[in-house]
């Protein structure tokens, strides 16, 4: 690096530059709100459901924000997992509850978990010993 790139780069984060957008955090564990919204991921999904049945499951607990339906690019079938987004929590945690105790999608169960949490806090994991 020459003398005029860093000394370039030294005020590269003075002032406003260097404050940057973080999403609000308690410090708690549990779900994490993404950018945008409240994301759920389901996995196990039948590999012959549709957009449309994902949608009917989850579209009765509140108004769905966006959906994520992935296909295999080799076979056309669905990968077995998904995302769908909410806009507000409640709706989302009753998703959640919901689906997890349905009977499932397309006559398979499916596991409803989310997307994003809140890490632990900062050395809450214990090391363990080796026998």
């Amino acid at each position: 690096m020459s003398k005029k790139q860093a000394i370039d780069n030294s005020d590269r984060y003075k002032g406003e530059a260097g404050n940057f957008q973080s999403l609000e955090s308690d410090d708690g564990p549990g779900p994490m709100k993404s950018v945008e919204g409240w994301i759920l991921i389901i996995a196990g999904i039948h590999e012959e459901a549709q957009e449309d049945d994902l949608f009917d499951a989850f579209s009765k607990f509140g108004p769905i924000k966006n959906l994520h339906l992935n296909l295999d690019r080799r076979t056309g079938f669905v990968k077995g997992y998904a995302l769908v987004e909410f806009s507000d929590f409640a709706h989302a945690q009753d998703a959640l509850n919901g689906v997890n105790k349905s009977e499932g999608i397309c006559g398979k169960k499916v596991q409803v978990d989310w997307a994003f949490k809140k890490p632990c806090k900062k050395g809450a994991l214990k090391q363990t010993k080796k026998q």
